[in-house]
């Protein structure tokens, strides 16, 4: 996403000078330059933006100006390859030689490969994966005016760039990993489970395997509907900052469940590396993105609310620049404003009572299959995330009692986190189902999903009840347990999925369906006859379903099967033997590969034996 958003194609579309954007666009366009972009260094991470130990100072040199540049960058995807790269430093003007057209502050310098001092090129390696990540360094580096990205006018501004253009590339490219995973993932691990028996039983007829498979396939969907609606939001270029950290932190969490759900069900076959083995590389993989722009622990406990509670407040913002302003009529401004403050306050007071008891009704005298009707699902939890969103804008207005404190409380912003990405991806949900109604088995895995946010949601606010900080904490508390929780422990109507709706999401993807369909429409599939694991489990499914349908009858009418029958089943259990085999190797390392190579073990074996030359058959005749 950086690389994207940021390194430096967004910016240069939006910032760049006309002589850069002449130069550089159509050659990122076509891929003649790879771009990265430079901002970590090593003590500067999630604080990236401080820029510690990346500084320029603005300089004239023969008449010239510019700017000499030291910096130490790590962690930068795609240095190793890249041909040009957007540095983030902090520019001094100690001399005042900008002279009012630019300013200090965090500037961007655009640098191509072989740039005299620029060091890139030296690699890490994250998890062994095939993830192009390295350094990018330099010592007093002279920077020109006309590299600095949007010319002088732009220095100091690098900021707001960094601010506008993260939000699109980061709300997006990391959470595609989630979907591709959890498309690939129910897809693949929904047909093994299907191909794979125990105790002359496929494992989708497990309890334990169900449960598994429910639940990476509903956060598989929740991962689907939340990125259609942000790249909807991108395409109407929007850059919403706060939902964008929400798609990262939450979208790859529930990635990193899927493909450890995925993990637990195909079992050795994912723990054996090979070609044959579809998971393994993702899991070693799915930690990068748990941690790359901005690891989840800061973005949920920090970030997400830090900027959330004054940008997404209707009269908060307001409020603060009422107090930052010197204007005479700011005193006014500010009464005017926190009276709104209280206004809002008390509205969701009573909204969140009223809602809080209808949704309790409603969860109480709603049957289990009320999900079948479409528009009855899409009512009845349309009504719970309007509860709950009553419930998060009264303790969000709540956390006002904490002041500038509130920024070191992470753990009730972790938890209020929790609940409004929950919500947020919610109305993602009902926005997917609404738009794709029709599709087999979609009524059954939307209220699966549904009931797993609901229950985040809901616990994610209790939690929050329970904990809430300050000296005020407890009043706090007080409120939100009459508002949110008027009969208390009976107005916490979510719970978890029940194991009727369990099993039913786990054979929307372990049989033939229109969902499976969905899932499997933008999963690469290798020609026939060409071996690829995932396209010959998604191939083999039918087969193997229609073999099991035969195994069934016959066991019920107890005869023998047809000459047909007898061909399918022969057919099914040779590729069932064959998708079940997993990869072996002569060598596992070079060094193995090595003439003489005796492993260790054997070897100490050997030595311990070679003393004794009495054989086991003469301890046998003994």
């Amino acid at each position: 996403a950086v690389p994207t958003s940021l390194g430096p194609g967004e910016l240069l579309v939006r910032y760049g000078t006309p002589a850069q954007q002449q130069y550089f666009l159509p050659r990122l366009a076509d891929g003649t330059l790879i771009p990265c972009f430079g901002l970590t260094g090593p003590h500067s991470g999630s604080d990236a933006t401080s820029l510690i130990g990346s500084y320029g100072v603005v300089e004239e040199r023969d008449g010239v100006l510019g700017v000499r540049a030291t910096f130490k960058k790590r962690y930068i995807t795609l240095a190793p390859v890249a041909g040009v790269v957007g540095i983030g430093i902090d520019l001094k003007d100690p001399n005042n030689l900008l002279k009012g057209k630019g300013e200090e502050g965090f500037t961007v310098a655009l640098l191509e490969r072989g740039h005299e001092g620029l060091r890139m090129g030296p690699r890490h390696m994250p998890l062994s994966a095939a993830f192009m990540n390295g350094t990018v360094e330099g010592e007093d580096v002279w920077v020109p005016m006309e590299s600095i990205l949007g010319g002088q006018e732009r220095a100091g501004y690098g900021w707001h760039m960094f601010v506008e253009c993260l939000a699109e590339g980061r709300g997006v490219s990391l959470p595609a990993s989630s979907v591709g995973a959890g498309r690939t993932m129910a897809a693949a691990v929904g047909a093994y489970s299907r191909v794979r028996k125990q105790f002359r039983t496929p494992i989708a007829e497990f309890g334990g395997i169900q449960e598994a498979l429910a639940e990476g396939t509903s956060d598989s969907l929740v991962c689907i509907a939340g990125g259609d609606v942000m790249n909807a939001i991108v395409d109407n270029h929007e850059a919403p900052m706060v939902i964008s950290s929400i798609m990262k932190q939450n979208c790859t969490e529930r990635g990193r469940r899927i493909i450890e759900k995925g993990m637990d069900i195909a079992a050795g076959s994912a723990i054996v590396l090979g070609d044959r083995n579809f998971v393994g590389n993702a899991y070693m993989s799915i930690p990068i993105a748990i941690t790359v722009e901005g690891a989840n622990i800061m973005t949920r406990s920090f970030q997400i609310i830090g900027q959330g509670l004054t940008r997404c407040h209707p009269h908060m913002l307001e409020l603060i620049y009422s107090l930052q302003s010197d204007k005479p009529e700011a005193v006014d401004q500010f009464g005017t404003q926190l009276k709104k403050v209280i206004g809002h306050g008390a509205e969701n007071f009573a909204l969140s009572i009223g809602r809080g008891l209808k949704s309790t009704a409603q969860v109480a005298t709603r049957s289990k299959t009320a999900y079948m009707d479409g528009d009855a699902l899409l009512k009845h939890h349309e009504d719970q995330l309007l509860r709950l969103s009553a419930n998060f804008a009264l303790t969000a207005d709540l956390c006002f009692t904490l002041g500038g404190k509130l920024k070191f409380e992470e753990l009730l912003m972790g938890r209020l986190s929790d609940a409004m990405g929950a919500i947020f991806l919610g109305y993602s949900t009902l926005h997917y189902y609404h738009n794709n109604r029709g599709m087999e088995g979609l009524e059954a895995v939307t209220e699966h999903a549904m009931l797993r946010l609901e229950y985040e949601a809901q616990q994610a606010l209790s939690e929050a009840k329970d904990n809430f900080p300050g000296p005020l904490g407890g009043v706090a508390s007080a409120v939100m347990g009459v508002a949110c929780y008027p009969l208390g422990g009976i107005t916490r109507p979510y719970k978890k999925p029940d194991d009727a709706l369990t099993k039913a999401v786990a054979e929307v993807v372990t049989k033939p369906s229109g969902f499976r369909d969905m899932l499997t429409e933008q999963v690469y599939m290798a020609p026939e006859g060409e071996s690829h694991q995932v396209s010959e489990l998604i191939r083999a499914l039918p087969l193997v379903c229609k073999a099991d349908a035969i195994s069934s009858a016959l066991r019920k009418e107890k005869r023998d099967a047809t000459a047909e029958e007898a061909a399918i089943l022969a057919e099914a259990e040779a590729v069932r033997d064959h998708l079940i085999q997993v990869d072996v190797f002569d060598h596992a390392t070079e060094r193995e590969k090595g003439e003489g190579y005796v492993r260790p073990a054997i070897q100490g074996t050997e030595e311990m034996l070679s003393g004794n030359v009495r054989e086991f058959k003469e301890f046998a005749m003994a």
